[in-house]
């Protein structure tokens, strides 16, 4: 026969209604208290009817995660900061992923609509703000992470990215470097439209403009990045540095320079913006804007639990909608693949 929670909380010397709380996640309990009914279920191998507690309390115990991709490393770190967060407060993390397709990205919020999710983390694509909106409205907590949609409900988490980007072109600029090209993401996105804009800041402070001819704007895709960086270095007139600042687009670029024979730094120092594991491991290592990938994890999983934590038991979303806007500080970590032009600017 299954074991009960009657059984748990005589076995741990503690009422049902706490043996409850402590096994629903909640932190409203002693760390001395919470071992004890661990130890208890776990002995008796107690298993949980989270689809009756769910209708009895009214909470899931599942948090969403919508996201466009892990091939970008900031997100694939982010995922796993999460999960590990939300896992140790006894949630359990669906994720989507929705390669940027705005039908698929509204499939999944209505499915994690109707699972009654307790809280939605979402990397949008900025096409379904309504259905986000629907979402909060039903009591959903919701937090925006890295991309905050105009209108779109609770907190936001973002990085940085005009900060990051002026360091990154204030570096080639004090290397001595003045044809500098651009390869970002799409205006209409945060961290598309802020970079550009921290790079085109960066270039005015020494009396240049953007250079329509050196700037390549697309998407989040490796062959656009390798597509760009052909038609720029294939130029009569190359840059003597680059900066990709569109991560995805990264590497493409870093193919395209390896068929084209381009060598940095010698020819073309290159900025990366977003750390990935194996840069500091590329021949020569690539420089980088750090966004913050751990901390921005760390915030939306802190920003989300505050809001579940104080949303009352029936459901309604307790706290205003719109709520605040955190960003994450960029740094610039310096490598070996940027250095002073080799001809004169």
């Amino acid at each position: 026969m299954a074991v009960t929670l009657d059984q748990v909380a005589e076995a741990a010397g503690v009422s049902k209604s706490t043996a409850s709380r402590v096994l629903s996640g909640s932190s409203r309990v002693s760390a001395q208290t919470k071992r004890a009914v661990q130890s208890a279920a776990e002995r008796l191998g107690y298993r949980p009817n989270r689809i009756a507690s769910g209708l009895r309390t009214r909470r899931s115990n599942l948090v969403g995660l919508v996201i466009t991709n892990l091939v970008n490393a900031s997100f694939h770190r982010i995922t796993e900061v999460l999960q590990q967060r939300l896992d140790e407060r006894g949630y359990q993390v669906l994720l989507c992923v929705t390669d940027s397709d705005p039908a698929r990205e509204r499939r999944y919020l209505d499915m994690l609509l109707d699972h009654r999710v307790d809280g939605l983390i979402i990397v949008g694509t900025g096409d379904n703000t309504a259905t986000v909106r629907q979402v909060s409205a039903a009591g959903i907590p919701v937090v925006n992470l890295m991309r905050s949609p105009d209108s779109a409900p609770g907190d936001s988490v973002m990085a940085a990215d005009r900060d990051g980007a002026e360091l990154a072109v204030r570096h080639l600029l004090d290397l001595g470097h003045r044809s500098v090209a651009f390869i970002g993401g799409p205006a209409g996105v945060d961290s598309g439209r802020d970079r550009y804009a921290g790079f085109a800041a960066a270039l005015a402070t020494v009396g240049l403009e953007p250079d329509p001819a050196l700037c390549a704007r697309g998407p989040f895709t490796v062959p656009f990045g390798a597509e760009a960086a052909m038609r720029l270095m294939g130029a009569d007139n190359p840059p003597t540095a680059l900066y990709s600042a569109n991560h995805e687009a990264t590497f493409g670029v870093l193919g395209a320079l390896v068929q084209l024979g381009v060598r940095v730094p010698e020819q073309l120092s290159l900025v990366c913006h977003e750390e990935a594991p194996w840069f500091p491991y590329w021949h020569p290592p690539i420089t980088v804007v750090d966004n913050g990938a751990r901390d921005l994890g760390e915030l939306a999983a802190e920003q989300l639990l505050r809001r579940i934590d104080s949303r009352p038991d029936n459901g309604d979303p307790g706290e205003e909608s719109v709520g605040r806007l955190i960003r994450v500080g960029s740094r610039l970590v310096v490598r070996d693949s940027t250095a002073a032009p080799r001809r004169p600017e």
